[in-house]
């Protein structure tokens, strides 16, 4: 007993002692991690690219424009002033910046074919922490079950049943316009609506018409909603760019605001997805508590065809695909709008190829649809002008990779500018021009050339 008390007595005595030296050797090892990493990368650090700290890098302009709302517009800003290759610094990390279209898509094709570069782990934990896990946070297996039960639902044949409920809703947004007179309609409010109404018409069964009413749930409150996914939006991009995941629990503004925003949305989704997951397992409804409309949506098709879905995930996926559609569609009819306006002989060209294939198919069904080349030009030339996306999700190396040139080491990420890529004079001649011929073969006006379209990435998984 007696050693055992006086062993005791003397490892307390120790204590106060051991316990600096253990912070020091602590400190020590995270001290040459740190100079392990700058000297991998030190070779970097001549390379062109904006100011930083010493410490942190780049991250208080990154943070400073993702709370200003022109994260893209920044990267697009520096791959003006430092060329289509440059660096910027996450911390002590290097971040590679490519603005050059086939370099993009060289980048992304091989590196995810021979393993080298992954999607960039913070970017997809990003993701599944909007609501929870989502096809585009995925990889593996996980990913692929999730795509196989999606894609059939947007190939032409899937969507092809859905183009009178989008003629219904363009129609409904056309007679907007006509009943407003000589008042000013607001372009992107307008196709906001349009494409919110359409997404949860697809995917939800909600009718496109405003003042339905609909059995499953309640109805789609366009303010409110998109609103809401304002604000996870915006919080996806501070977790992307730093933000710790836990960040949501403490009592500030933007919790409140993300949580409050989380329930806006799910309150709408939630009725709908139980509906589904009970039709799926053949649980009896009462009679009238679903229309033709929800038992032939996305939801239900998707509940259905895949029993590896839950309630938590079907939402998840629900707020991404909102998220993901709404303003990439709307702020793109917007500004495709604008040129049209701008550029009349373009405006004109395209209604008249619309007009033609509307008299000889007598709607504009799958048939009419593949006789619109020019529109699909017309789309083209909006994304490379105006990208309203930021590619495929950034990358990470795995191991010592080199990257146009560029020796990058282990855990250095790789992004992209598409503003500045679909701007690239040594890609496009007349950059700044909008001219939809560019993506059609001269003479006959079918097909489109070789011209790389990266606003939605590239690889297996393009936009997913």
């Amino acid at each position: 007993m007696l050693p055992s008390i006086v062993a005791q007595v003397a490892a307390a005595a120790l204590l106060p002692k051991l316990l600096p030296l253990t912070g020091l050797g602590a400190v020590t090892l995270l001290g040459w991690r740190q100079w392990q990493r700058s000297q991998k990368s030190k070779h970097l650090q001549d390379l062109p690219g904006p100011k930083r700290h010493w410490l942190l890098g780049n991250i208080p302009q990154i943070l400073g424009a993702v709370k200003q709302k022109t994260y893209f517009k920044l990267m697009a800003d520096w791959s003006q002033e430092y060329g289509s290759v440059f660096i910027c610094w996450i911390n002590k990390v290097p971040m590679l910046i490519l603005s050059q279209p086939e370099a993009i898509e060289r980048t992304i094709i091989n590196g995810m074919r021979d393993g080298s570069l992954i999607r960039s782990q913070r970017s997809v934990h990003a993701w599944n922490d909007i609501s929870g896990p989502i096809l585009i946070g995925q990889s593996g297996e996980a990913w692929q079950w999730r795509r196989k039960a999606w894609n059939p639902e947007f190939s032409v044949v899937g969507l092809s049943s859905y183009l009178g409920m989008v003629h219904g809703a363009c129609s409904q947004a056309t007679e907007t316009v006509r009943a407003a007179g000589p008042d000013i309609v607001k372009a992107d409010p307008l196709f906001v609506e349009l494409t919110m109404r359409v997404i949860s018409c697809l995917m939800l069964g909600i009718p496109v018409e405003r003042n339905a009413v609909t059995p499953e749930g309640p109805p789609l409150d366009i303010e409110k909603v998109y609103n809401a996914m304002a604000v996870m939006s915006y919080r996806f991009l501070r977790v992307a760019t730093g933000e710790k995941s836990w960040q949501k629990y403490l009592p500030t503004q933007n919790s409140k605001d993300y949580w409050a925003a989380r329930n806006d949305i799910e309150s709408m989704l939630a009725p709908r997805v139980d509906l589904a997951l009970q039709l799926r397992d053949s649980v009896e409804i009462p009679e009238g508590q679903t229309s033709e409309l929800f038992r032939n949506c996305m939801l239900v098709k998707i509940a259905a065809k895949e029993p590896r879905y839950g309630k938590k995930d079907l939402i998840a996926e629900a707020i991404e695909l909102l998220i993901a559609g709404t303003d990439t569609t709307a702020h793109t009819l917007s500004y495709a709008m604008a040129e049209l306006a701008l550029h009349p002989e373009v405006g004109a060209k395209a209604r008249a190829v619309v007009d033609a294939a509307w008299e000889k198919h007598g709607e504009l069904g799958q048939e009419a649809l593949k006789e619109l080349n020019y529109i699909r030009a017309v789309v083209k030339e909006t994304l490379r002008l105006y990208s309203v996306a930021s590619g495929s999700t950034p990358l990470e190396t795995v191991q010592e990779t080199e990257v146009e040139g560029i020796r990058l080491p282990a855990g250095s990420r790789i992004f992209w500018s598409m503003i500045a890529a679909g701007r690239d004079s040594e890609t496009y001649d007349d950059p700044n021009t909008f001219r939809p011929e560019r993506w059609l073969k001269e003479g006959n006006g079918k097909g489109s050339p070789s011209l790389p379209v990266v606003q939605f990435g590239s690889g297996f998984h393009r936009c997913l």
